[in-house]
């Protein structure tokens, strides 16, 4: 399986529509929450290029937000990067 990384806030409605879209597939993923530390918040940026939330790495690679993650679940991608060793 991937190693997958979600940065986000407990607030963010984006956050929560990529993290149920994780939960139906399955997958185990570290909830990373960036909203109390500037330090977590400043490696989500260097990590994956972008300053919104949710910010979703897997296996190290940025895929991007909510929006780039249901396109890759749309286009029949996502459970191919899923299951990666």
């Amino acid at each position: 399986m991937a190693e997958i990384d979600v940065y986000g806030t407990m607030a963010c409605s984006y956050c929560v529509r990529a993290r149920q879209l994780l939960d139906s597939k399955g997958v185990d993923y570290r909830w990373i929450n960036v909203a109390s530390s500037t330090a977590l918040y400043t490696k989500m940026i260097q990590l994956s290029g972008g300053q919104t939330v949710p910010q979703i790495l897997i296996d190290g690679q940025p895929v991007g937000g909510c929006d780039e993650i249901h396109a890759l679940e749309r286009e029949g991608r996502l459970d191919r990067l899923l299951s990666q060793n």
